[in-house]
């Protein structure tokens, strides 16, 4: 995630407090991706995944522990909880998500970069 000039064009837009600051997120975030497939820049485009999918984790870990802290000081794990509006913040950056997974030419391009530099 500290892929310059990506991380500083990404990160400004990356919200997940609730539904509707998710969904102008990811919106925002995949026209990057899609801008990025134009100019035939896998690396963006990788990026713009690695932050949707990253809006979807730290949701969920957000709707799952209070404070988004699921260690204790001493090493335990904090009583999992329920917070409904992270949760469903979590699932509109899923749906991105998976739009993503499901992209042919995304995947065909992952495969090539994997290829070609490991």
């Amino acid at each position: 995630m500290l892929v310059e000039p990506y991380k500083s064009e990404i990160l400004p837009h990356w919200r997940y407090k609730n539904a509707e600051a998710a969904e102008k997120s990811a919106a925002a975030i995949y026209e990057m991706f899609e801008a990025w497939r134009a100019e035939d820049d896998f690396v963006g485009m990788d990026m713009a995944r690695k932050f949707i999918q990253m809006g979807y984790t730290r949701a969920r870990r957000y709707a799952n522990y209070k404070g988004g802290k699921k260690y204790t000081e001493d090493g335990s794990t904090h009583p999992r909880g329920n917070d409904p509006v992270k949760a469903v913040a979590a699932a509109v950056f899923k749906t991105w998500w998976d739009r993503i997974r499901a992209d042919d030419d995304y995947l065909r391009r992952k495969r090539e970069h994997q290829s070609k530099y490991g």
